[in-house]
C-alpha cells in the first residue's frame, strides 16, 4: 500500500479554485455583452449555488472515489451511471486535444516563429504527454502544481480585470452598457459557456482519500472556493467588458485575444510572459481535472460500467490505465484535426470545435447528477450526513430541477447558436454529428459492459 501524503484544507481550496476557474472561458462570456450580468446572477444563484452544496452533500456522504458515477448508480442503477461515466470521461480528451491547439497557437504568436504543421503537430503531441506524466502521480504528490496554477490563474483574471478597468477609468467604457444594444438570445445561446466556468466541485470529493478529515474539509473548500471563484470571474469579466467594445470580441474570442487589446500599445515581453502564464495555466489546468475524471473511469471499470482496460493503478494507486487512454485518444485526435486542416483548412476550426464538443459531454455528464441527488434523500434517508443541503422538499426540489433546466437549456442552444448575422438560432451540423458519434458510443459502452456485470442489490455500507 502506497503511503498518502495529507492534502490540506489550503490545498483543497486552491485546488477548487484551480479545477474551475477556466481563464480562456473569460473572453467568450464577456462576448455576451451587458446580458452576461444577469446571466452570471442567474446562473450563481441558480446553479452554482445549488451544484455546490449538493457536490458536498454527496461527496462528504459518499466519500469513495466513484464520484459522480457512484452517485448516479446508487439512485438510478449501473447502466444510467455508466452513460455518465462515459460522458464525463470522453470530455477529458476533447478538451486536453483543444487546450494542445490553443497551447501551440499562443506558443506562435508570442515568439513570431512559423513553422510547418509537422512541428506544430509535434509540441500539440508533447503538451499532451507532459499533462499525461504529470496526471501520472498522487494529487498529494502533485498538489505543488495546482497550488502554483491557482496562483497563477488568479494573477491572470486580476491582471484582466484590473487592466480592463484602468483602460475604462482613462478613456471611457468601451460599451454602453444598454441591454438593447446586442440581442438577448445571445446570451440565452451561451449560458452553456458560464455553466462550463461553474464545472469542477466533485473533482475536489475524489480527492478524499489524500485528505485528513474529508468529510469537514470538503463542504469548506467547496464552499470558500466558490466565493472566490465567483469574485474572480465576475471581476475579469467586467474589466474585459468595459474596456474591449462587444464588436471585437466574440465567443470565438480567447484570453491571449483580449489580453492583446488590453495590451495594445505595451511592450511585446508583456504580452509574452502573460502568454507564458496563459501556457503553464492550461497544463495545471488538465492536470487537476485529470485526477478526478481518471478516478471515475478506473472505479466505474471496477464495477462493470466501463470497459476493463480502464481498471488498472500503477504502484502509487493512481488509475494509470484511464490515464495513457485519455493521452492516446487525444493524441489520435491532435493527428486527425492537423491531417483534415492540411486537405481542407477552412473546413473547421479544431479547437473550438473539439471545445464545444467537449462542453456538451461534460454538461450531459452532470444531467442525472441532480434528480440522483433528490432520489438519494429519499431511498437513503437513513444515511449520515456530515454536510446536508439545507431547507424542506419544495427547496430541494428546486435546487434538484432548475439546474437539471439549465443544463438541458445550454446544450440545446449549444447545438442551435446564435448567429447574430441573420439573428436566428442555427444548428452547427458539425457539432451536432459528433454529439451523435459519442451520444452512440456510450450506449455501446454503457450495453456491453453492464451485460455481464453481478445482480445489483441495495447497499446498506
Amino acid at each position: 500500500m502506497a503511503t498518502k501524503k495529507k492534502f490540506k484544507l489550503f490545498d483543497a481550496v486552491l485546488a477548487a479554485v484551480c479545477i474551475v476557474l477556466v481563464v480562456e472561458a473569460v473572453a467568450p462570456a464577456a462576448a455576451i455583452g451587458p446580458w452576461q450580468y444577469i446571466w452570471w446572477a442567474i446562473m450563481l444563484v441558480a446553479f452554482f449555488l445549488p451544484y455546490g452544496m449538493i457536490s458536498a452533500e454527496l461527496g462528504t456522504t459518499y466519500d469513495d472515489e466513484g464520484g459522480l458515477y457512484d452517485w448516479v448508480k446508487r439512485a438510478f442503477g449501473r447502466r444510467n451511471g455508466s452513460r455518465v461515466a462515459w460522458y464525463y470521461w470522453v470530455n477529458f480528451p476533447l478538451w486536453m486535444a483543444s487546450l494542445a491547439v490553443l497551447f501551440t497557437d499562443i506558443l506562435l504568436a508570442i515568439t513570431g516563429v512559423e513553422i510547418n504543421w509537422i512541428l506544430t503537430l509535434v509540441i500539440q503531441l508533447a503538451f499532451i504527454w507532459v499533462v499525461i506524466l504529470i496526471s501520472n502521480y498522487r494529487v498529494s504528490q502533485s498538489k505543488w502544481l495546482i497550488n502554483i496554477g491557482t496562483i497563477v490563474k488568479v494573477i491572470l483574471i486580476v491582471a484582466m480585470g484590473g487592466l480592463g478597468i484602468y483602460g475604462a477609468v482613462v478613456n471611457g467604457f468601451a460599451n454602453s452598457g444598454s441591454l438593447a444594444d446586442i440581442s438577448p438570445l445571445m446570451g440565452i445561446s451561451f449560458i452553456s459557456i458560464i455553466l462550463f466556468n461553474f464545472m469542477g466541485f466533485e473533482v475536489v470529493t475524489t480527492f478524499a482519500g489524500d485528505m485528513q478529515n474529508p468529510k469537514k474539509e470538503i463542504p469548506k473548500a467547496i464552499v470558500v472556493g466558490g466565493i472566490l471563484i465567483a469574485i474572480f470571474y465576475l471581476f475579469g469579466a467586467f474589466g474585459v467588458s468595459a474596456a474591449i467594445p462587444y464588436n471585437e470580441l466574440s465567443v470565438d474570442s480567447g484570453f491571449m485575444d483580449a489580453a492583446g487589446i488590453l495590451l495594445m500599445g505595451a511592450p511585446g515581453i508583456i504580452l509574452s510572459i502573460i502568454g507564458i502564464l496563459f501556457m503553464f495555466s492550461l497544463i495545471a489546468n488538465l492536470s487537476s481535472w485529470s485526477f478526478g475524471v481518471n478516478y471515475v473511469a478506473m472505479y466505474a471499470a471496477r464495477d462493470h460500467a466501463m470497459p476493463k482496460v480502464f481498471e488498472k493503478e500503477n504502484k502509487d494507486e493512481v488509475p494509470s490505465s484511464a490515464n495513457i487512454i485519455n493521452g492516446v485518444v487525444a493524441t489520435v485526435i491532435v493527428i486527425v484535426a492537423a491531417i483534415l486542416g492540411q486537405v481542407n483548412p477552412d473546413a473547421v476550426d479544431a479547437f473550438w470545435t473539439l471545445f464545444a464538443l467537449n462542453v456538451v459531454t461534460l454538461l450531459a455528464s452532470y444531467i442525472f447528477m441532480f434528480p440522483a441527488f433528490q432520489k438519494l434523500r429519499k431511498v437513503d434517508a437513513d444515511r449520515e450526513r456530515p454536510y446536508k443541503v439545507p431547507g424542506g422538499k419544495g427547496m430541494i426540489g428546486i435546487m434538484t430541477w432548475v439546474p437539471f433546466a439549465l443544463l438541458i437549456l445550454a446544450i440545446v442552444f449549444l447545438l442551435f447558436p446564435y448567429n447574430a448575422d441573420t439573428g436566428m438560432l442555427e444548428p452547427d451540423i458539425i457539432l451536432i454529428i459528433g454529439v451523435i458519434i459519442s451520444v452512440v458510443l456510450g450506449e455501446i459502452i454503457a450495453a456491453v459492459t453492464t451485460k455481464k456485470a453481478p445482480k445489483e442489490t441495495a447497499r446498506k455500507e
